[in-house]
């Protein structure tokens, strides 16, 4: 009993837990403020996009691929989306906006998968250049201004609550309903790594793509499917996105790979394949929102966020590198 105890907690997700609730306690002693149902109704919400795009990130990651070009996808799929319903009032129901943008994202995450697997191109170069591409002919055939006048669909959306409370000084606090998008991804994506073949797949080829081959993976499926969910939750994420901040720019989310990467990474994804779980990249999220979230609250200006993030990215890689170093040193051992 005393070893598994141990062995709970000495893995990497409840060292996580206990930082993130030390950050919390540490951060609601400088400012109580923090601990105020505003503001944790406030973090949920900003976690919603950052939160689907890190799960999908977690996937490609744990295949060994790697993917930076979804928050062009998403910026795709989202004014794409917003033009067409402005456009085509017909088009002007959420759900047929959500499956618009979706496709969209879809079938730029399989175009990657196609040159990655088909070419045997390098995947950071891919979507790099992708990325590129994506955004330039978005800004050249689409359209440059931003999308003030939403369709109404979106606007409603983004005024629909799961919960709503009258606070003591008579502000109110609500909880927005895209949370439950956040949810039922990581419930989805979680049971998908555990007890589907291609989710098992796709630990087998990030470990040894080699060795997955010999036993039966189907490697050419499993880049279609990390792929492909990339990009399909960047679309989702792009109409998400739309409803938070009430416009649809085709500049925007510009920088955000690296947070995304960040929360991934310190969840325990690993950058070179195999390794993670989405019980990780939650905590991970939960850790990026807090630390972003609370600058203000502590005094701190929001130039931080970059050195944090750098911080996070490198010393989680760090750790990450010496933990497979000491497990394979310890199977050569034996």
């Amino acid at each position: 009993m005393t070893s598994r105890v141990r062995r709970l907690f000495g893995r990497h997700e409840m060292v996580l837990l206990g930082v993130t609730v030390l950050l919390s306690i540490v951060i609601g002693a400088l400012n109580p403020a923090f601990y105020s149902l505003q503001n944790a109704f406030d973090l949920l919400k900003t976690s919603v996009p950052l939160g689907i795009l890190t799960i999908g990130l977690l996937v490609v990651l744990i295949s060994g691929g790697i993917d930076i070009s979804f928050p062009a996808i998403a910026v795709a799929g989202m004014y794409i989306t917003c033009t067409l319903a402005i456009d085509v009032r017909s088009l002007d129901h959420l759900p047929a906006l959500l499956a618009i943008s979706t496709a969209i994202g879809l079938a730029l995450g399989l175009f990657n998968a196609v040159l990655i697997h088909f070419f045997r191109l390098p995947a950071l170069i891919v979507t790099l250049g992708t990325a590129s591409v994506i955004r330039g002919a978005l800004l050249e055939f689409v359209g440059t201004r931003t999308i003030t006048n939403l369709p109404p669909s979106i606007i409603a959306f983004s005024r629909t609550n799961l919960f709503e409370a009258t606070l003591a000084n008579g502000a109110s606090a609500a909880l927005t309903v895209s949370i439950l998008f956040f949810a039922g991804v990581a419930i989805a994506v979680a049971l998908a790594l555990r007890y589907t073949v291609i989710g098992r797949g796709a630990y087998a080829v990030g470990a040894d793509l080699a060795a997955a081959e010999r036993v039966g993976f189907n490697v050419r499926r499993i880049h279609l499917f990390v792929y492909g969910l990339m990009g399909a939750l960047a679309g989702l994420v792009g109409i998400i996105h739309a409803s938070i901040i009430r416009n649809a720019n085709p500049l925007d989310l510009d920088g955000l790979e690296l947070t995304v990467i960040a929360a991934a990474v310190i969840g325990g994804a690993s950058i070179t394949g195999g390794r993670g779980t989405v019980t990780g990249a939650l905590l991970g999220v939960a850790l990026m929102v807090i630390m972003d979230g609370s600058l203000v609250l502590v005094g701190l200006p929001s130039q931080w966020h970059q050195v944090f993030i750098g911080l996070v990215v490198l010393v989680s890689t760090s750790i990450t590198a010496l933990r497979t170093r000491s497990a394979r040193a310890g199977e050569i051992a034996r």
